[in-house]
């Protein structure tokens, strides 16, 4: 009887201390000291939440640029995260690729450049919220003639939206596509026509 309330006690004071407190306290910290992060990077316009920097948002409109593709059926939504898990060699990842390309071509069919393998994959999660530069510079004619608006000015958007490597070596170049998206619509940026 005595093993069994030693027993109860450590798992009662464990599942206090791993499951109660320690969040609390984890939570609280990160609360304290990063509290947009810990709040999930959301982006606010006029007191209304549009997004968040790290959950890639979907979009096919012509007026903005496109972000990677979603392997779910659910691509804003993190509880729904996940690759396609589509081996190079599956047909069906080929397609998919294909007909990607096709609706980038489709608006914009002047657009005769290679386009980005970021541009027809998705990602690992499903949910990247950034884009290679070379895949935003690949959109930029695109954007600025459906806005009407030069494209130096687009371009000059992009150039601000990309963020350099971590300590210039870690990671890639990259451009966060909502971030860059809301840009367009700021006053002084690209404008709609």
């Amino acid at each position: 009887m005595s093993m069994l309330r030693q027993s109860l006690t450590v798992f009662g004071c464990l599942t206090v201390l791993t499951g109660l407190a320690y969040p609390l306290v984890l939570t609280g910290a990160a609360q304290a000291l990063f509290p947009r992060q810990a709040e999930g990077s959301l982006i606010r316009q006029q007191g209304r939440i549009v997004g968040s920097r790290l959950i890639g948002q979907a979009t096919e409109d012509p007026r903005y640029f496109w972000g990677r593709l979603s392997a779910t059926d659910f691509p804003t939504d993190a509880a729904h995260s996940g690759g396609s898990n589509l081996a190079p060699s599956n047909p069906a990842l080929r397609a998919q690729a294909q007909a990607r390309i096709r609706a980038l071509r489709a608006a914009d069919p002047g657009n005769a450049e290679p386009v980005p393998v970021d541009l027809v994959t998705a990602s690992g999660s499903g949910l990247d919220p950034e884009v290679s530069p070379a895949a935003a510079a690949c959109q930029v004619a695109r954007v600025a003639r459906v806005r009407g608006r030069p494209e130096a000015e687009v371009r000059a958007l992009v150039a601000r939206a990309t963020t350099d490597r971590l300590f210039g070596v870690v990671g890639e170049p990259r451009v966060n596509v909502l971030e860059l998206n809301l840009s367009l619509d700021e006053p002084g940026g690209a404008g709609q026509k």
